[in-house]
């Protein structure tokens, strides 16, 4: 008989991560306990032990690095606009000097 799949919520992953993590008991025993795979426990463990940083991190470091990615895209849309104008301005004086644009180099 199949076993039903379990939803597990991200609480009961982390309680279970942390206790892993704290070593009081084998990985074995805590996932005899929660009725999971030691190697879900272990891997729970590792995911947590790698991505701790992150809850440290500055709120700000992300709003700077999209405030510089703002920046850049500005940077760029003017730089296009600027080639815009001047791509038009060259077209003018080629039909004024009667230069035929068709024909290319």
């Amino acid at each position: 008989m199949k076993r039903k799949r379990r939803h597990l919520s991200a609480e009961f992953k982390a309680r279970v991560a942390k206790e892993a993590l704290r070593e009081e008991k084998s990985i074995q025993d805590i996932a005899q306990e929660n009725e999971i795979a030691p190697s879900q426990v272990s891997a729970w463990k590792k995911e947590l032990e790698e991505r701790m940083g992150e809850l440290f991190e500055r709120k700000n470091g992300v709003n700077e690095t999209a405030k510089r990615e703002e920046k850049r895209a500005e940077r760029l849309e003017r730089k296009v606009g600027q080639l815009v104008i001047e791509k038009e301005f060259i077209e003018k004086k080629c039909e004024q000097l009667g230069i035929d644009l068709s024909e290319k180099p």
